[in-house]
């Protein structure tokens, strides 16, 4: 990986881990502000790497967010020309909406530290570097499986957390690449959501996220530098 460009809907949701996993390859790192950013004019192609994270916003807000129409619109040539597509929540969702399927409320809330049940698929993927090491989910909403996609895991919640697209693309509703030290930032930026959703508390999260944080620290770094590896070896 030579150039990375991330597309960044809340400045809190940042690349995380991924940033020193790109790092120590020598790639450098783009941001793209989808709020702010002309993505109708980016070329699909162009960096060797485009990861989409997440954000508050539904990947069906289009009359809200326009630019949520552009997204979709560039990583449907991206996925198309197999080029290395990594989407985090709100990404995943958008790269679902992309290949076709249906994005939509899911009905509950997940958010907080749990493990994710692997497919067999998902115990041949990067995903097996995560062994037992829960992740942390933040999401109302959901999606289809993908025509051609591979479901890589699940949980008891969702039955999509994770899906492998082609030889080059992969679609996280988690997060793998938070840290602990910059989750505070998430417990500000989302404490509306937090207060509406029953269960769910800002001791509880800051808790969980002491004990769950450092290890998933360094598994994400495992599972991700793992996809890497792949995608670059073709």
């Amino acid at each position: 990986m030579k150039t990375a460009l991330a597309i960044r809907h809340v400045a809190f949701e940042d690349l995380g881990t991924l940033a020193d996993v790109l790092a120590a390859r020598g790639c450098a790192v783009t941001y793209a502000e989808a709020a702010e950013a002309d993505l109708a004019s980016l070329d699909p192609l162009a960096p060797d790497l485009l990861v989409v994270l997440g954000g508050p916003i539904g990947a069906y807000e289009e009359t809200a967010y326009p630019f949520v129409l552009d997204e979709p619109r560039l990583l449907t040539q991206r996925l198309a020309a197999d080029r290395p597509t990594l989407g985090i929540c709100l990404g995943s969702q958008l790269m679902a909406r992309a290949l076709g399927a249906r994005v939509y409320p899911g009905g509950t809330k997940e958010i907080g530290w749990a493990p994710l049940v692997l497919t067999e698929a998902g115990e041949r993927s990067c995903l097996a570097a995560l062994g037992t090491a829960p992740v942390l989910h933040w999401h109302g909403d959901t999606f289809d499986l993908p025509a051609g996609a591979e479901r890589l895991a699940s949980t008891a919640l969702y039955a999509n957390q994770a899906f492998a697209w082609g030889r080059r693309a992969l679609g996280l509703q988690f997060h793998v690449e938070v840290t602990a030290r910059r989750l505070d930032h998430w417990l500000v930026g989302h404490a509306a959501e937090i207060a509406a959703t029953p269960g769910v508390t800002v001791a509880g999260l800051r808790a969980d996220t002491a004990r769950w944080g450092p290890p998933l620290a360094e598994a994400g770094r495992r599972a991700l530098a793992r996809w890497l590896d792949r995608v670059e070896a073709g």
